[in-house]
């Protein structure tokens, strides 16, 4: 692979994971680096990875492990915000979100990754033809159906998978986002990324994957992570219409004048 990958890979109590997402990664995409950003997991994840970093090391495995150990638990988006930093501050030409849990399966990173050649945000799409889901209750589809239609609706985005949190950026999009905005904390970091890379006229690919359900672990969804997201794309729909409205009038008035 010519250009220097990165994948960030947030972590808080994903001891048992964690390893068998390093060694997936491994084994369908060697030369790959991987960024473990950790919130101080009790359960010693971010020393467990460090390990694993230092027994590949000795080997000359192809690929560095590193790990960004934070104090607590600060949430999903400021750890992909961390994490996107470090890798521009490396050179890393492209990076990739990718969840510990097995939820993101590592054969699908391929296809990411020969899409980004003709991409600036290349997005792992549960709901296009060619994607779907395993071991989800049909409560959860259907919330997560209508969270990205209401989201496709109100934001006026082109994408079918909004939310969907495995993904790959170019650098150069990264750099010419504000980061330092960004402020959604949980899930919502996903529309926030996404709608903002569309404002800025990046190339947006969909690209069909297979979600499946995690394998090992707890689950960090919540109500609360949920509310966010519904009442910010509210907010920032609304704010959008009212931009296109004002801005339709300012025409409008200067067509007349």
């Amino acid at each position: 692979m010519s250009e220097r990958t990165l994948v960030v890979v947030p972590t808080y109590n994903e001891r048992e994971s964690i390893p068998v997402a390093l060694a997936r990664l491994a084994q369908h995409t060697p030369d790959v680096d991987v960024l473990v950003v950790d919130d101080g997991s009790p359960d010693g994840t971010g020393a467990l990875v460090e390990k694993i970093a230092a027994d590949e090391a000795a080997t000359d495995s192809g690929r560095t492990i590193s790990v960004l150990h934070r104090e607590g638990k600060l949430g999903l988006g400021t750890a992909y915000v961390a994490g996107f930093r470090w890798a521009l501050e490396r050179g890393y030409d492209v990076v990739v979100e990718m969840d510990a849990d097995g939820s993101h399966r590592a054969q699908d990173l391929t296809r990411l990754l020969a899409a980004i050649d003709d991409a600036d945000l290349v997005l792992g799409s549960r709901w296009i033809p060619g994607g779907r889901v395993e071991n989800w209750a049909k409560n959860r589809e259907v919330l997560s159906r209508g969270a990205n239609t209401y989201t496709r609706l109100m934001l006026g985005i082109p994408v079918h998978d909004a939310t969907g949190g495995f993904r790959a950026y170019r650098a150069e999009l990264l750099r010419a986002l504000p980061l330092g905005e960004v402020s959604s904390r949980g899930y919502c970091f996903q529309v926030d990324m996404a709608w903002r890379s569309v404002q800025q006229g990046a190339r947006v690919v969909e690209v069909p994957i297979t979600f499946v359900e995690r394998e090992l672990g707890v689950s960090k969804m919540s109500r609360d992570i949920v509310f966010e997201a519904l009442v910010n794309v509210t907010r920032w729909g609304i704010a959008e219409r009212s931009r296109r409205v004002a801005g339709a009038f300012r025409k409008k008035e200067h067509v007349g004048a």
